[in-house]
């Protein structure tokens, strides 16, 4: 039989426990298979491992209830719950219930037929006020052009995968990092799930702009060469334009246009100096790119099956 785990990284979420905890029972009629829940509470400055220790004693599913020492963050608080995990199949969820929690039977189902190794709900619309919509959209469309373009147009915050996917991805142990960027990394076969972002009923949003830049700029850091890459053309931009004026500053020089001593030597200098500098940086920037890419400790290529017909063709 099939077994399920829903891992839920809690902060902040004293006031919905309990309506998520009526909701994920409810789901448990709906699965083929055994089903347990993992609670990471993420050091949560509220009650909410207090509320959790009073109603999981009598919850009638199999849990795990996990506290962190401190605030680690929502994406270490999923990476603890996925090691401790024991499902065939494991999805994680936020404990706000802004994506809704029967969306995991959807990923369940699409899992259990073998057919996808990862499912990603692709959001299609947010009843989130204004601002907050505007934020994101231009957060997810910078993340999607400069990172991973094949996500979808809303991010990805709720999914599911296999074992498999689950152990490649721990298996890579990178800090500071983006765990959904990760989950692209690794490839296999994924396939997404449209729903409808639900408004926040309990509490107050952790995903503040400055935790967003921070996760943009780990998942730039680590994903792509692209600071690298676009230092190295402005410089060559600017090499260009350095030619093209100090040549005109030369004929003005020599033509008489310019009389003031040392300007057109020291114009020269600064220009070439200026844009040799970012060149060298990009290219040793990217020297120092890949030594840090081997420091990560990611495969070159990962085996999604393998199998092996040696011992028929032998008998």
């Amino acid at each position: 039989m099939k077994t399920f785990s829903i891992v839920v990284p809690v902060y902040g979420n004293a006031g919905s426990l309990p309506d998520l905890l009526a909701r994920l029972k409810g789901l448990a009629g709906e699965i083929n298979g055994q089903i347990e829940i993992v609670f990471v509470v993420d050091a949560s400055p509220d009650d909410s491992y207090a509320v959790l220790t009073q109603l999981l004693p009598t919850f009638q599913l199999p849990t795990q209830l996990i506290l962190h020492s401190k605030n680690f963050g929502s994406f270490a608080a999923i990476r603890t719950g996925m090691k401790h995990a024991t499902g065939d199949y494991i999805a994680v969820m936020a404990a706000d219930m802004q994506e809704p929690p029967e969306l995991v039977i959807d990923f369940f189902r699409a899992l259990a037929t073998d057919e996808v190794d990862i499912t990603v709900g692709r959001r299609v619309a947010r009843n989130d006020p204004a601002l907050s919509k505007w934020t994101s959209g231009v957060f997810w469309r910078l993340y999607r052009r400069y990172i991973f373009p094949e996500m979808p147009e809303g991010g990805v915050d709720i999914f599911a995968c296999n074992r498999a996917v689950s152990d490649e991805v721990l298996a890579l142990g990178e800090s500071h990092s983006s765990l959904v960027g990760l989950l692209y990394w690794v490839g296999f076969r994924r396939t997404e799930i449209p729903y409808e972002r639900q408004p926040r009923e309990h509490g107050k949003s952790g995903w503040t702009a400055v935790k967003k830049i921070r996760y943009l700029l780990d998942s730039v850091f680590n994903f792509t060469d692209l600071p690298l890459t676009l230092l190295i053309a402005v410089g060559m931009l600017g090499g260009i334009f350095t030619l093209l004026f100090g040549i005109i500053v030369l004929i003005a020089y020599v033509t008489g246009g310019i009389t003031e001593p040392g300007y057109a030597p020291l114009m020269l200098v600064i220009l070439f100096s200026t844009f040799s500098i970012l060149v060298a940086l990009g290219i040793v920037g990217l020297y120092v790119w890949r030594a840090f890419e081997n420091t990560k400790g990611r495969p070159d290529a990962i085996v999604r099956t393998k199998r092996d017909y040696r011992e028929r063709v032998n008998r």
